[in-house]
């Protein structure tokens, strides 16, 4: 099966200067920092980049040279490298106290607050696979989460320990549970306050000075357990190694450079008395995004983090003119709502030089309306999943702008391919399933055997994501294969019928989902959000898409909801809640 004409729009005659081959290979030669070599890593050959950090233990260790630089900002509450390498390191003799070691799960359960990548990284160093649940679950989804990792620990903020506390005698596993931010005291055997360890955040500075524990760790030693979404049935944890978390390291700024390549220019030289890269985090940290393609970079690269506790525009504009802010994003809903909202003139926001984000399909509109609206800041994008460890694909600068409807290229460790329903390699441009490969791709699914063989085989993983790879090596991502809908015999992908409703002026979110029908099995029905102060009809809407696409892919019904479309904590719209709205 193949896809539809390619929509892209054609690249100027003098770009690009260099085919992403060539400039993969540049990149990558001896003696780069791009440079790969080839291990054999669980009897699988395997790409890897060289000069990746060898564990995580290792990027807090490294991150500490930049001392009294400010690194974590949470509202009023700043703390330097120096001072978060000190909580790190005091948390973490504190949990060896209480007998973690090695390959015990820690769990990590809160929102995003800087105690949580303290208690990430304490864990990590003791060589502990952390395991960070999403702090939207209720309590007896925690519990669910803390029974199947066997969790020894959980580090979790107030909000999170009410909902556990009734859970707690459920989880046999369960030592220790230590909480941070409590207003009021916990009568539990179990239970002690964080702070009693590591204080309160604007006192790690005076903390101890105590080394990091020297526990043996290798690269491809197992560090963490993400779960899943779980948008159907129970959320399955990708247990991931030290390797698949840092190989994001190299990756974030591969793409960059990748740019300046194939425009035939020089790689900037980097200037360590230069500007601090500042990055708004509006995505969780029990995210892999938040985690492994923000939190890991930046603590190594020497960036500050500006913390949301949860995702407000204003607050998101208060907070990028407060701090400067140099990059944002984090899912397309979040770049729209920057870009839509009435009240973005009132601030100065001249210092965003990146608005990028994952974790959903976006309409190749928004890269035009980021470029109109933030003329100083490239738009970007990229595919990965938590089976990925984050970052698999990434897009940007000219080659985003010329095929907006990708998700980019893979990194040069990764390999990608399409899958047809016999287990056969399709060619370029044929749609079926993606398969990747990489150093970044988890071990498997833990204590789910079954699951693991369904979903990797030799080092691939089998993403569930129909797409098709053009003849350069770019990737389109085409849908879910459990989201598209067949009505009478004929596919309908669902992103097409959605990017064609974005195009609307008038639209800001739309998803489409399936309804079920006697004769025909499904018809396709819209849940659409418009844009503070528009108007559309119903009719308006069909008949914008009847314009556009076939008379089959037309939605049977529009309807409208006031606020932003239901997502989980990856971005992901929960269609599953949405197709209730046509029962």
């Amino acid at each position: 099966m193949t896809a539809s004409n390619d929509t892209s729009v054609k690249a100027a005659a003098s770009w690009p200067v260099v085919s992403v081959a060539q400039a993969h290979a540049l990149l990558t030669q001896a003696g780069s920092p791009f440079e790969m070599e080839t291990l054999t890593i669980r009897g699988i050959e395997t790409r890897v980049w060289k000069n990746a950090p060898p564990d995580l233990r290792f990027e807090v260790t490294a991150a500490r040279a930049f001392g009294d630089r400010t690194f974590l900002v949470f509202e009023d509450e700043r703390v330097s490298f120096d001072a978060f390498h000190r909580a790190v390191a005091n948390l973490a003799q504190a949990l060896a106290a209480d007998g973690v070691k090695k390959g015990d799960r820690v769990a990590v359960i809160m929102r995003n607050i800087p105690e949580w990548p303290v208690a990430f990284y304490a864990a990590s160093s003791l060589g502990a696979i952390v395991t960070p649940l999403n702090a939207w679950w209720t309590g007896p989804e925690l519990e669910y989460g803390l029974t199947d990792s066997g969790a020894k620990v959980a580090l979790v903020d107030a909000e999170r320990a009410a909902r556990i506390a009734e859970h707690i005698h459920n989880c046999p596993d369960l030592d220790r549970v230590y909480v941070s931010r409590l207003v009021e005291e916990v009568a539990h055997p179990k239970i002690k306050r964080l702070e009693s360890v590591i204080g309160a955040a604007p006192e790690w500075a005076a903390l101890p000075d105590i080394e990091l524990p020297t526990t043996p760790i290798a690269p491809d030693d197992e560090a963490t357990i993400f779960y899943t979404s779980g948008t159907t049935g129970k959320p399955k944890g990708a247990l991931a190694t030290h390797r698949n978390i840092t190989s994001n390291v190299i990756a974030s700024a591969f793409s960059g450079a990748r740019s300046y390549v194939r425009r035939g220019e020089a790689l900037p030289v980097p200037d360590p008395d230069g500007p601090q890269r500042v990055m708004l985090l509006s995505v969780p940290f029990f995210h892999a995004t938040g985690c492994f393609a923000i939190l890991s970079p930046m603590l190594l690269q020497g960036g500050k983090i500006v913390l949301m506790h949860k995702w407000d525009p204003v607050r998101a504009f208060e907070l990028i003119e407060r701090e400067k802010v140099n990059m944002a994003g984090g899912v397309p809903t979040i770049a729209w709502q920057l870009i839509e909202h009435p009240r973005r003139e009132e601030f100065d926001l001249s210092s965003l030089e990146s608005v990028s984000y994952g974790g959903a399909p976006s309409a190749p509109e928004l890269v035009r309306k980021i470029r109109e609206t933030f003329p100083n800041s490239q738009p970007g994008n990229g595919w990965g999943m938590t089976e990925t460890s984050a970052t698999f694909t990434h897009h940007m600068a000219e080659d985003y702008s010329n095929r907006p409807d990708s998700c980019g290229p893979a990194v040069p460790v990764c390999d990608m391919k399409i899958v047809g329903p016999d287990g056969e390699t399709l060619a370029p441009n044929e749609v079926g399933e993606l398969w990747g490969k990489g150093p970044n791709v988890v071990i498997g699914y833990w204590n789910k055997p079954e699951a693991t063989v369904q979903t990797f085989s030799d080092g691939w993983v089998k993403t569930g994501d129909l797409a098709r790879i053009d003849e350069e090596g770019f990737c389109f991502i085409i849908d879910r294969a459990k989201d598209m809908l067949i009505r009478g015999g004929e596919n309908i992908y669902c992103i097409e019928v959605e990017n064609a409703l974005y195009e609307h002026p008038a639209v800001m979110d739309a998803a489409i989902v399936a309804v079920a029908h006697k004769t025909l099995g499904e018809e396709p029905g819209a849940v659409v959000t418009l844009k503070p102060g528009a108007e559309a009809t119903e009719a308006e809407l069909r008949g914008f898409v009847a314009d556009r696409l076939a008379a089959f892919k037309v939605p049977i019904k529009v309807i409208f909801q006031t606020e932003t479309l239901p997502r989980n904590a990856n971005g992901k719209i929960l269609k599953n809640e949405l197709k209730k709205l046509f029962a």
